[in-house]
């Protein structure tokens, strides 16, 4: 049986997803640059803890694979 993950935070379980954030749009920021296409913008994946609030945004697969070959991103 796989372990349910947990808060980095507070250590619950108590954690809730959604897969349907833009990256930007509107007056909002674009937070993944050069990740999306000319149609569309690239997406996060949102987790939210309900017990201490703590809330971590993923980037999409699709976002990902497009992150090497970036010129607006660079390694660390």
């Amino acid at each position: 049986m796989q372990e349910k993950p947990s808060c980095p935070e507070c250590g619950q379980s108590n954690l809730y997803a959604t897969d349907k954030v833009s990256a930007c749009g509107g007056y909002a920021p674009n937070y993944l640059p050069g990740l999306g296409s000319f149609l569309s913008v690239a997406r996060f994946t949102v987790v939210v803890c309900k017990d201490c609030g703590l809330t971590r945004f993923f980037a999409s697969p699709p976002a990902l694979a497009k992150l090497t070959e970036s010129t607006k991103w660079h390694k660390l």
